[in-house]
């Protein structure tokens, strides 16, 4: 048993009877702190609408926000959403793994409605981290996954990133221990001509025009479509500024290549890396209670333009 498991409680290792206990948890309509290998999410049976509700009662999450939806392969995909020749592309070239794909619900879709924040698309992923893949095929079920914190705040990459945050208020945390890709999913929106992206994420625009072949379009306006495109996110409490190159009186300076700091997301300048870092290193920082958190210019090309987004969400103004 891991030293966290034995400071915090409700952090069981997931092992055998841990994931049978998650399991019953979950088809119970409890929530669960869940491993994936982009972050941590809060986990709940997506087909049950008062498990549902609870995942946004206990991050304070706005009800039109919607969720992503977990599941194991695109057979299970299938049967709760509109498999377009597209869409069937990318699930072929990037499940399981950090790719999210909105697509059209079925018209018989079981999912909670609450999942879709009223619309008539549902986000679907089918994760790669091992513990999340096992404890979908024990419940039999998709499960509504957002990040398993506050609303807005730093997302959690670590099991006691996620009880510090709502530990008190969810019924288990499974360690998997640290997350390998450190920021969210890809999120693209998929339709019989084409496909267009609605955050970014580990997988690039790039890798996806590659798959298929055609032009990846960028939407423009504000409406939210999709989970993680609200203005304000994964926000620490004090401010940040970006694009620093030194540090000021008061500030805690992420580096990055070059530019050193108290800190470096990746001394190297490697991007992968620096995703791998961004949220854990936000969490170090923002401990410090600076009255400003300095992050280093990075890259905007590859994974540089998913590590901007999250930055430039994080120092928003404050919604």
């Amino acid at each position: 048993m891991s030293g966290q498991s034995h400071r915090y409680g409700k952090i069981r290792e997931p092992d055998a009877d841990g994931i049978a206990e998650a399991a019953r948890i979950l088809r119970k309509g409890g929530l669960i702190g869940l491993p994936t290998e982009t972050v941590y999410g809060l986990a709940a049976d997506a087909t049950n609408s008062l498990a549902v509700a609870k995942i946004f009662k206990t991050k304070a999450r706005p009800r039109f926000n919607p969720l992503i939806i977990h599941v194991s392969n695109k057979t299970m995909a299938a049967e709760y959403a509109e498999v377009t020749v597209y869409a069937d592309a990318l699930m072929e070239a990037f499940w399981p793994g950090p790719l999210t794909l909105v697509m059209r619900r079925r018209e018989n879709c079981t999912v909670s409605p609450l999942v879709s924040a009223g619309l008539e698309t549902i986000a679907v992923r089918a994760p790669a981290h091992v513990v999340a893949r096992t404890v979908i095929g024990a419940v039999g079920r998709p499960l509504a996954a957002p990040s398993a914190n506050r609303s807005g705040r730093i997302s959690p990459t670590a099991a006691g990133h996620v009880f510090e945050d709502i530990g008190e208020e969810i019924d288990m945390i499974l360690d998997g221990g640290s997350c390998s890709i450190g920021i969210e999913s890809t999120v693209v929106g998929v339709g019989e001509a084409g496909f267009w992206l609605l955050r970014p994420g580990a997988i690039t625009a790039e890798q996806l025009e590659d798959v298929t072949e055609k032009k990846l379009r960028i939407p423009e306006g504000s409406a939210i479509t999709a989970p993680g495109q609200t203005a304000s996110h994964y926000a620490p409490n004090a401010p940040v500024r970006l694009n620093a190159t030194d540090r000021r009186e008061g500030e805690i300076l992420i580096g990055f290549g070059h530019v050193a700091g108290d800190m470096s997301l990746s001394k190297t300048g490697t991007l992968t890396e620096a995703a791998a870092n961004l949220f854990s290193m936000l969490r170090e920082a923002d401990a410090l209670t600076p009255t400003t958190i300095a992050i280093a210019p990075i890259p905007d090309h590859g994974l540089g333009i998913a590590i901007n987004d999250r930055l430039r969400r994080a120092a928003a103004e404050r919604e």
